[in-house]
């Protein structure tokens, strides 16, 4: 693998930046995946992502969800209400094939074995350990 990203926070902006990266990534033909831990397993699999501080703001989210919308981004609801919506870009992500996994420690600590969203793969501690010794870049950490 060329690239494995950590994604370890529940926060809508981490989601949103470490997935266009990867999928960036991926479209310029790079063997990318994306680990899920912590609060970011947790989320995914039964929570939200929240946005920062800084940018829950009325205006900041619209900008956002506007200029996200042009991009072709995913926007959660509508007029006074839109967002960007981090589930549905991580179902886009998915679906260009970038695979995503579950943390084997986290997924244990969550109760999560077996219950892990749909298309993210439950991988072991070994393999995890695998994916992280062989990537040539690993960005984010457990």
């Amino acid at each position: 693998m060329d690239i494995i990203f950590i994604l370890r926070d529940a926060l809508a902006s981490s989601v949103v930046g470490t997935l266009l990266a990867a999928l960036e990534a991926k479209e310029e033909g790079l063997d990318v995946g994306v680990l899920f831990t912590q609060e970011a397993l947790a989320a995914a699999a039964r929570g939200s992502f929240t946005w920062p501080r800084e940018m829950s703001g009325q205006d900041v989210r619209y900008a956002l969800a506007d200029r996200g919308k042009a991009l072709g981004l995913p926007v959660l609801g509508r007029s006074d209400s839109r967002q960007l919506d981090p589930k549905g870009l991580i179902a886009r992500a998915r679906e260009k094939g970038v695979p995503f996994y579950g943390c084997p420690w986290w997924s244990n600590l969550l109760g999560l074995d077996g219950q892990l969203p749909a298309g993210f793969q439950a991988i072991d501690a070994k393999t995890a350990l695998r994916l992280l010794r062989e990537a040539k870049r690993v960005i984010g950490t457990l």
